[in-house]
């Protein structure tokens, strides 16, 4: 494994945006992103179009994982009882698992408030984008292996709450349509920088898990 001040190997799983890959590259990291989707990101970086399985052990440092949470977050609760008998979340779970457990020094991953803090463990950290500069809440939940909890860099807290909710729940109230999902899904800038900036020097002695 790298030392405190050398370059990582970064893999950020389930990532079509690019923004964390690139916070990561622009902090001075290789960082290759990997999704079943071509990535959007307009920098001139590394990504697999594929299963991330295939490359889940190819000698990385640090893995940051945004597993799919169609079938984990608790915002779809009435269709737990079809989605557990049909499998599907089952097999959610699962991939979460191989995620987690993955023989990766340094793991983060990030889901909505969802049905893996109920089968498999409690997340080590809820933030928030207020806390990264952006006026906006959505609770993101993080489950870390050897990462120390993220703090905050730009807390608006104060600002954000004089808006109309509406607005402070963007994605929330987000009006159907064919790329609502990708939208939902995309990493706040304030959050990916932070991510870059606080693990990618950290302290090797620390050990959470």
């Amino acid at each position: 494994m790298k030392g405190d001040k050398e370059p990582m190997r970064v893999l950020v799983a389930c990532e079509y945006s690019g923004v964390v890959r690139d916070a990561f590259l622009r902090a001075g990291h290789y960082a290759r992103s990997c999704d079943l989707l071509p990535s959007d990101s307009k920098v001139d970086g590394d990504h697999y179009q594929g299963d991330v399985q295939d490359i889940l052990d190819d000698d990385w440092d640090l893995m940051i994982a945004h597993p799919p949470c169609t079938h984990l977050a608790v915002s779809g609760a009435k269709f737990f009882a079809q989605k557990k008998a049909s499998g599907v979340q089952d097999q959610a779970l699962d991939f979460v698992r191989s995620l987690l457990y993955a023989k990766i020094p340094k793991i983060a991953l990030e889901n909505p408030i969802s049905v893996i803090s109920s089968q498999i463990r409690k997340p080590d950290q809820i933030v928030q984008p207020w806390w990264f500069g952006h006026m906006e809440q959505k609770s993101t939940c993080l489950w870390l292996k050897n990462l120390p909890p993220l703090v905050k860099t730009n807390d608006v807290q104060a600002e954000m709450m004089k808006l109309p909710r509406r607005e402070r729940e963007k994605m929330f109230f987000m009006a159907p349509s064919v790329n609502r999902a990708k939208l939902r899904s995309r990493t706040y800038q304030g959050l990916a920088d932070a991510m870059a900036e606080q693990w990618g020097v950290v302290d090797k002695s620390f050990c959470l898990v």
